[in-house]
């Protein structure tokens, strides 16, 4: 665990997490969350542990019962300008500063925190299943971006962007094969840049 300690013991706790740092194409969502004690909301877990349907349900709960959230999304070629883990920190600082409601101790998901962070920070490997304020975060990022890839899906057709999500599958990668790039991929991910080295610049689709 890596942790800053915060200069005052009255904590204001704010749940940290992303989704989307694996796939070819869309942005990396970035979600923070500040649970209120007094409503507290049953079920909440790792997003990756629920189903559509359970993450679908407690997303407004998160939303309307929370203190404070804030949710988001660094674009692709801000991904490629600054790599996947510095667009990851910068997302989770942007997230943080975007609350309502200052915290004083950001948790954050994962083995590091973002060099500057607004407030004193938590690391906590596996910390989506362990703090229900990181797994708000998560399930409000994980909705989020599902929700982000069905509208790329109708603007971008032919790739399945709505089944896979942007992630690297078999289907993905014919497609992208088959039709190039489009906008919202990735090109300093291997499979899309290397598609660009081998000199198979597909236009644009817009």
């Amino acid at each position: 665990m890596n942790e800053l300690t915060p200069a005052n013991p009255g904590l204001i706790e704010a749940g940290v997490d992303e989704a989307g740092r694996g796939p070819l194409a869309g942005p990396v969502v970035v979600a923070a969350v500040i649970l209120d004690p007094a409503r507290p909301i049953d079920g909440l877990d790792d997003s990756k542990k629920l189903s559509e349907k359970r993450r679908e349900a407690l997303f407004p709960l998160i939303r309307a019962r929370a203190l404070a959230h804030c949710v988001v999304a660094v674009e692709a070629d801000e991904i490629d300008r600054l790599n996947i883990f510095q667009a990851t920190m910068t997302g989770m600082s942007r997230a943080l500063r975007g609350l309502s409601v200052a915290p004083t101790m950001a948790l954050v998901d994962g083995n590091r925190l973002p060099k500057d962070l607004p407030c004193a920070g938590r690391a906590i490997v596996g910390g989506d299943a362990l703090e229900p304020a990181i797994s708000a975060a998560s399930i409000l990022a994980k909705v989020t971006r599902d929700h982000l890839l069905v509208a790329m899906d109708a603007r971008f057709p032919g790739y399945g962007f709505a089944i896979h999500k942007g992630y690297p599958t078999p289907a993905h990668l014919a497609a992208l094969k088959r039709l190039g790039p489009c906008p919202q991929h990735r090109r300093s991910f291997a499979p899309v840049r290397v598609l660009l080295d081998q000199g198979e610049l597909f236009p644009l689709r817009r």
